[in-house]
């Protein structure tokens, strides 16, 4: 029984420490499912904090599961991103293990944005949630379903890593 209160206290410090956004120098790694219009695939993204609200990153996308009558290429299925993200955990004055960053990002098929939030559970672990969606596109004649695989709505959730 002892023992299981000393575990269970730990919890409690662990829950109370844990920081979703640390500002300048903060790092963060996140992989998870990414689920679109005609195909699932995996979701990685690596942010790095270069101010109180501010983070740059990557993020890249790789359709796994498409469509039967779809023919889509490694091309088609790939995507990359350079992303910004606004930081608002402590701007809007929400626990220090929560943060939501709307963002915007430059990618290999369209300029976009995205809305995200993520939650720390300890100081190296939490969840995330994200949803991203193109603001203009660089192709704008009619797209294959193919051309449309990471160039439209997409929304991605899954583990998120302090580094």
């Amino acid at each position: 029984m002892k023992n299981i209160l000393v575990i269970a206290l730990l919890c409690v410090v662990s829950f109370a420490n844990a920081q979703a956004f640390d500002g300048k120098g903060d790092m963060k790694f996140q992989i998870g499912p990414s689920f679109q219009n005609n195909g699932t695939g995996i979701n990685g993204t690596y942010d790095f904090g270069v101010g109180d609200n501010i983070s740059f990153g990557i993020a890249s996308t790789y359709v796994l599961g498409v469509n039967d009558d779809i023919d889509a290429n490694f091309n088609d299925r790939f995507d990359i991103k350079a992303r910004f993200n606004a930081n608002l955990s402590n701007v809007i004055g929400i626990g220090s293990q929560f943060d939501l960053y709307p963002g915007l990002s430059f990618s290999l098929r369209n300029f976009g944005g995205h809305v995200g939030a993520r939650y720390f559970f300890t100081d190296g672990f939490g969840i995330y949630t994200e949803a991203g969606f193109p603001i203009a596109k660089y192709d704008t004649g009619h797209l294959t379903p193919a051309e449309k695989l990471n160039n439209q709505f997409v929304f991605n959730f899954g583990a998120s890593f302090n580094l």
